[in-house]
């Protein structure tokens, strides 16, 4: 029985996938679409960053699909080259002359010597034989450096995806603490319970006033046990749990206890002079159950002077300087400064896309090397009309080989 049109014509379902799924992944990693997603992604960040809420627009559901479509369309990009630079590498084609092209002339050779002469200076050369006696030797060397170019683009898009992760699911938290005291390194969540505690605090200072020495105390602690301790200073972050930890600045913390005349306690703490007013350090505290408030300030750092001031609802009531373990009655109240501590204030960031970026960065470094040191050239050999034969070399757009002509033409030269 002879088969319907609709039978010869019919292509397997399979095949059809197939195709629709070569086309798709060559649509995806066309370089005007990774171009598109590379601005598009750009631009969400940009307005995310100069709107005041803008962080809420990079945790849609449409910012993870930009992103995904984006490295897609990086991956098809090698994906869709590499099986073509590698059919080159394994059978070299033939270079054109013209422009980008160099050319020189050599006397007639055998095909076979000179096919063995190129492969000697490195090349992976085949030997194509035509009718009437034609032939070509077709060669390439460091073939694989094409591979270098396609994973630098695909670098690129891993740098502007770890920025783009880190930006739209890190998280960063800023918390002060004095020691002793600790805190989540992110805000709290149904078992999270990763924290820092601030143990101690330590600066030492030059002639200049420079700092020489920031070294912060802490102890990572999970569900209330501590870890690990570690010493924090500038550019040395700790490392917890995924988050870096990072003190971000620091300042003077004053210890008092507070009495009434009668002694009854109203105040037994460390409180930090947070805000700067006129040049010096300065803080207050709360005493609602005798209506009054407390002033601080450093009033001579070279000595630890400590100023204090009374005030009510109606201004000052009274004021009094103190050093480190003197007391003194100030208004109604009687007042003991013990010394300083320190306060800290940590900046505490978790970035899921960190280890993408950096990825990236050493990626497109090495790539980049690979292809500006290490280019790849290819040579073809024809007979000439005019006798002898031609050699054409061509390198890298950015890769003038004149040294390497020079080096094929003399060794080349000497096997013929």
């Amino acid at each position: 029985m002879a088969a319907t049109r609709a039978e010869v014509g019919a292509v397997p379902t399979g095949d059809r996938l197939a195709r629709t799924a070569e086309r798709l992944l060559r649509v995806a990693g066309d370089g005007r679409v990774g171009l598109m997603l590379l601005v598009a992604t750009g631009l969400a960040n940009a307005v995310a960053a100069f709107l005041p809420a803008g962080q809420a627009l990079l945790d849609g559901l449409w910012y993870a699909l930009l992103l995904g479509a984006l490295a897609l369309s990086g991956v098809a990009a090698v994906a869709v080259r590499a099986p073509a630079a590698r059919r080159e590498w394994q059978r070299p084609g033939p270079v054109k002359p013209g422009a980008g092209a160099l050319e020189a002339s050599l006397p007639m050779g055998e095909p076979e010597v000179l096919l063995a002469a190129l492969a000697r200076t490195g090349y992976r050369a085949r030997l194509e034989s035509a009718r009437g006696g034609r032939w070509a030797i077709h060669g390439v060397r460091r073939g694989w450096s094409r591979f270098a170019g396609m994973l630098s683009h695909l670098a690129l898009v891993a740098i502007v995806l770890g920025a783009a992760i880190g930006a739209a699911f890190g998280s960063e938290s800023v918390f002060t603490l004095l020691p002793g005291d600790q805190a989540l390194l992110d805000v709290p969540s149904p078992g999270f319970s990763a924290a820092v505690r601030l143990d101690a605090f330590d600066a030492e200072f030059g002639p200049d006033d420079r700092p020489r020495r920031l070294d912060t105390e802490v102890t990572f602690l999970r569900d209330g046990t501590p870890v690990r301790e570690q010493i924090l200073r500038v550019n040395e972050p700790g490392d917890f749990d995924g988050y870096l930890v990072h003190p971000w600045t620091y300042g003077p913390a004053a210890r008092l206890r507070v009495t009434t005349l009668g002694g009854s306690a109203l105040l037994d703490a460390t409180l930090p002079l947070e805000e700067v007013r006129d040049g010096l350090p300065v803080g207050s505290a709360d005493l609602p159950s005798v209506g009054l408030v407390l002033g601080l300030a450093l009033t001579d750092p070279s000595t630890n002077e400590l100023g204090v001031s009374v005030l009510d609802g109606s201004g000052l009531v009274d004021a009094a300087r103190l050093l480190p373990g003197e007391a003194a009655r100030v208004g109604d109240l009687e007042v003991r400064f013990a010394g300083f501590d320190a306060w800290v204030t940590f900046l505490s960031r978790s970035d899921p896309g960190l280890w993408i970026l950096f990825g990236g960065g050493a990626l497109l470094v090495v790539t980049l090397a690979v292809a500006f040191w290490l280019p790849r050239r290819r040579v073809t050999i024809r007979p000439a009309p005019a006798g002898g034969v031609r050699l054409a070399l061509r390198g890298e757009r950015f890769d003038r080989p004149t040294d390497e002509l020079a080096r094929l033409t003399e060794r080349l030269g000497g096997a013929t």
